[in-house]
């Protein structure tokens, strides 16, 4: 199969950013913007990339793209939807924060909440927080996955098993238009199901490019939990399944951004 250089450059960038923009990539290679279009349409016809408004996203559904590509991914939607799922958890509360890098955008906006306790399986929030005597934390045990930090495996789903919190955040890799929450490792997921079962109030983060995604292994369905905090959600069957179900659809393009 035969690709120009321009056109491998694309692929790569894509891998290790899970996404490419058609803007991006016309500054970045001194194009025309409809040059690009028909690269990433080229690219999109032989499966190599998926077409998105606006650009492409790398087809992997079986493996997550890695760690610091997914911290880059959409961080100004991930620090306000971090903000926005803070406001909603009162000074002395308890709760879970699950593995991800949405979650770690919550954990980093509580740092100016007091008498909390965060129970964690993410390590990234549990080095962050701890530096805060306002904030007890409590991190679970088992595997650390080397990838991303991550405690995953039955010793840390029995560790949350033994506590009842305010709140839970949790995060997915991907939501499909039924509702669906998906992520790509049954260990994780295992956890996420513990959390969920063992909170007063689940909160799901996510930004709005894991509509565009897909996963393998399910952690849940969005009726599961009570709020659900994204930038934007464009898909009107997953709108329709949280105003059926009562669960608070918060969008934080539509909050002032003095609010966030």
């Amino acid at each position: 199969m035969f690709l120009t250089p321009r056109q491998e450059e694309i692929i790569q960038l894509a891998r290790l950013h899970g996404r490419v923009l058609v803007d991006e990539l016309s500054n970045r290679f001194t194009v025309s913007p409809q040059t690009i279009r028909k690269d990433l349409n080229d690219l999109c016809d032989r499966q190599l990339l998926n077409r998105i408004h606006g650009g492409a996203t790398f087809p992997s559904s079986t493996e997550n793209m890695q760690y610091e590509a997914r911290r880059q991914i959409a961080a100004q939607e991930k620090q306000a939807i971090g903000l926005a799922a803070a406001a909603l958890i009162p000074n002395n509360a308890s709760l879970f924060i699950n593995i991800g890098t949405t979650t770690e955008a919550v954990g980093e906006a509580l740092t100016k909440h007091q008498e909390m306790m965060v129970i964690t399986n993410n390590i990234n929030v549990a080095n962050r927080l701890r530096l805060l005597p306002s904030i007890e934390v409590i991190i679970a045990g088992g595997v650390v996955r080397a990838s991303d930090g991550g405690i995953v495996g039955e010793a840390a789903v029995d560790f949350i098993r033994q506590f009842k919190v305010d709140f839970a955040v949790i995060g997915a890799s991907a939501i499909d238009a039924d509702g669906a929450l998906l992520d790509f490792d049954f260990r994780e997921v295992k956890v996420a199901q513990a959390i969920i079962a063992n909170a007063r109030h689940v909160i799901l983060v996510s930004d709005s490019t894991k509509f565009e995604r897909t996963a393998p292994v399910r952690i849940a369905q969005i009726t599961q939990v009570h709020t659900f905090i994204t930038d934007h959600c464009p898909v009107p069957s997953l709108r329709r399944i949280c105003a059926e179900s009562g669960v608070a659809l918060v969008e934080t393009d539509s909050i002032p951004k003095t609010f966030v």
